[in-house]
């Protein structure tokens, strides 16, 4: 069974993403907007267009989001599914 899960994409109503509105229609097309980044085939076929300084962008970028956010305990249990 997968650990992880994009569900809330698929029952997102793609016409509501959209930024600026107010905070919880952000919230609901970040998360809808990241998941369909993340998508699989999304990624075979980016991965591999990427710079290594692009990957190394993102990665920063996303580590220092989640270190500022998360506690260790947590990064551990939501994040890698430990």
């Amino acid at each position: 069974m997968s650990k992880h899960t994009h569900n809330f994409v698929n029952n997102y109503d793609k016409e509501n993403i959209v930024f600026g509105l107010d905070r919880e229609t952000d919230e609901k097309s970040l998360i809808a907007y990241l998941q369909k980044f993340t998508d699989d085939e999304m990624m075979r076929i980016l991965v591999k267009r990427l710079s290594d300084d692009d990957i190394s962008g993102i990665l920063d970028y996303i580590l220092g989001i989640l270190k500022k956010h998360l506690k260790e305990e947590e990064y551990h249990q939501i994040f890698l599914r430990d």
